[in-house]
């Protein structure tokens, strides 16, 4: 028998053995090396050593291989972990990337059998399986070729049909295959030498695994884990924040700085050495949730071409409210909820918002959670392109609705801490008003219904609402309602000077009084799904007419440079970085913010019946900080 055996391994020159051939010698060799006979335990070693190839193998040595891998398939119901754990480790230790076609099939096959054979094979042909979303270091390179890219698709897709053909056979394996990911994600995501490109490929799968087969049942833990992966490489970059500052970014839109992105993110500047984290530099982290971003940007496209972006849409709502509304210092992943909405306006769209306001109104003793709810709706109201002023209204009424019935309970005067809920949603109600508030009033539909909105009562109230929100908030909105016939200035004593002691209080240590979370996207690649999409300040068309406001020629030379500029970029930025002449920083800092070391008062104008210019920038979000 040992020499029957060791004939048809060795694959005899015209001889033909079938695949029953090969399962029954394989089987006896198996069953007989418990016997510690010397020819029975030579031919075992002889069949392990087969799964060893030489790195150099002939056509012979493949053709000996995958004879005997079909062998085992066969014969994988008698493979016991205590007899053949030699065996077992060998096969666990075989990868797909080093083989052709020929060895991918057979391995596969057999990965299949002894994973349906036995339950206690189950997670180690699942963890053998999905291992391999994580791609070789070595082959990484490889894949910026057309032959790297065919090996990768000729892996993966042999990969996924045998989790799906498992699945089919063993019911239980789509639960187990949601625990090992996401075991196996968690250590790929803490190894600090994971390259970019290889979490990407990990990634990508987790995605084609909620797109594929499975999906109904790996949908809702695939969904969260990537979310959770973009949020923690978010939350990661906080120390971005200083070396922003710094730089001056918080006072310019975004947009205006894709030069200044891509320097920073590609030089060597003495803030981007400094700002290492567990060993990963800043640099590392922007690249990888940049890449990831549009990873999922085009996983959503497809969903929303599939039909079945409403499906994912649910997990990612749930998600957010549960993982990314209470994160204090997201930058950048709520710009998924975004894209998903953009994608699907009047479905998603709606939802969003519509679920941002019943956070705020009906969770209470959670002030924090909706003040946060609150201010996601308002700086979403406001970005939104896609976002219809019909819609934009209804949310705008449910507040006023909510802050009305707010004042004719409260009594007092201004109090930070007892009535910080009650100015969160009167600066959410004016910081979309700023931005849409045109739009508004062009919809005759939508001017109908703010007509009817009660905002004197609600902003005349003793609880002053103008002494506590952000000064240059209030200022462009008292202008515009002023402009636009909803409120009349005279009725409103709002002190010139713009930094009220009441001003920063109400946020608390989170600052939630500057929070606006979707600032424009600084990163590079995610930024192109979103500018399509995205609202900014140099596009607002105002309720008054700047051109018969008085304005000096002067002034009036500003507004057709803006213009003129293409979005590009604010004006008062331009002028500033033209009298500097890109010199004097700290200087050119203090002139382009909004509040300047100077005087606040003159650059605003003064009293109130002479339009500001809404900053580039309201203020910069801290909580969750904003870029």
């Amino acid at each position: 028998m040992g020499v029957e055996l060791r004939q048809d391994l060795d694959m005899d020159e015209g001889h033909v053995y079938s695949d029953y051939d090969l399962a029954l010698h394989v089987k006896d060799v198996l069953l007989s090396v418990s016997s510690g006979d010397a020819v029975s335990v030579e031919n075992y070693a002889e069949l392990v050593g087969r799964l060893y190839l030489r790195e150099r193998h002939s056509p012979d040595d493949i053709a000996k291989l995958v004879a005997c891998l079909k062998g085992l398939s066969g014969a994988a119901s008698y493979i016991d972990s205590a007899v053949h754990s030699d065996l077992l480790s060998g096969l666990l230790k075989m990868r797909l990337w080093s083989y052709g076609p020929d060895v991918m099939d057979a391995l596969v096959e057999l990965i299949i059998s002894l994973a349906s054979s036995s339950g206690k094979y189950l997670d180690l042909c699942l963890g053998w399986l999905t291992g391999h979303f994580e791609t070789p270091p070595k082959f990484l390179e490889k894949l910026k070729l057309p032959y790297g890219l065919t090996k990768k698709d000729q892996v993966l897709s042999r990969v996924h049909s045998a989790l799906k053909d498992i699945s089919d056979v063993v019911p239980l394996s789509p639960a187990r295959i949601v625990v090992i990911v996401s075991d196996h994600l968690e250590r790929y995501r803490q190894n600090s030498r994971t390259s970019t490109h290889g979490l990407v490929i990990f990634v990508e799968n987790m995605l084609k695994l909620e797109g594929g087969a499975l999906g109904e049942v790996v949908r809702v833990t695939m969904v969260t884990k990537v979310v959770e992966l973009l949020l923690h490489l978010d939350v990661e970059m906080g120390s971005w924040d200083k070396v922003l500052e710094d730089h001056g970014i918080f006072q310019m839109e975004i947009e205006d700085m894709d030069n200044f992105a891509e320097d920073f993110l590609t030089d060597g500047t003495e803030h981007a050495r400094e700002a290492s984290l567990n060993d990963l530099t800043l640099k590392s982290y922007a690249e990888k949730l940049d890449t990831l971003m549009v990873l999922t940007f085009e996983h959503l496209e497809s969903c929303e071409a599939a039909g079945r972006l409403s499906e994912v849409f649910k997990t990612l709502l749930e998600t957010f409210r549960n993982k990314v509304l209470t994160t204090c210092k997201s930058k950048f992943v709520q710009f998924v909820m975004f894209y998903a909405c953009a994608l699907d306006p009047v479905n998603c769209g709606e939802e969003f918002a519509t679920n941002l306001v019943e956070i705020f109104v009906h969770n209470a003793n959670q002030t924090s959670l909706r003040m946060r709810a609150v201010a996601y709706l308002a700086s979403y109201l406001s970005r939104a392109m896609f976002m219809s002023p019909s819609v934009v209204a209804q949310m705008l009424k449910r507040l006023v609705g909510w802050c009305f019935d707010f004042v004719t309970r409260k009594k007092g005067g201004v109090n930070p801490e007892i009535n910080k809920l009650f100015y969160a949603a009167c600066q959410a109600i004016m910081y979309t008003m700023c931005f849409r508030l045109r739009s508004l009033m062009d919809d005759p539909q939508s001017k109908l219904l703010l007509a009817g909105l009660p905002l004197d009562s609600i902003l005349s109230t003793e609880i002053s609402p103008l002494k506590a929100c952000v000064p240059s908030i209030v200022k462009e909105f008292l202008w515009q309602a002023n402009a636009a016939g909803l409120i009349t200035t005279e009725e409103f004593d709002f002190d010139d000077d713009l930094e009220s002691e009441y001003s920063w209080v109400w946020g608390g240590k989170e600052e939630l009084h500057k929070l606006f979370p979707f600032d424009p996207c600084l990163l590079k690649n995610s930024d192109r799904f979103i500018r399509p999409n995205f609202i900014y300040w140099s596009m607002v068309q105002r309720t008054y007419d700047e051109d018969k406001d008085g304005s000096s020629d002067e002034e009036g030379d500003e507004a057709f440079a803006v213009d003129n500029e293409e979005n590009v970029m604010d004006y008062e930025v331009l002028q500033c970085l033209e009298e500097q002449q890109f010199g004097e920083v700290d200087s050119a800092l203090n002139k382009m913010s909004i509040t300047p070391k100077d005087s606040l008062h003159s650059r605003f104008g003064g009293a109130i019946n002479k339009p500001m210019r809404m900053p580039s920038r309201i203020r910069p979000s801290t909580s969750p900080e904003s870029l």
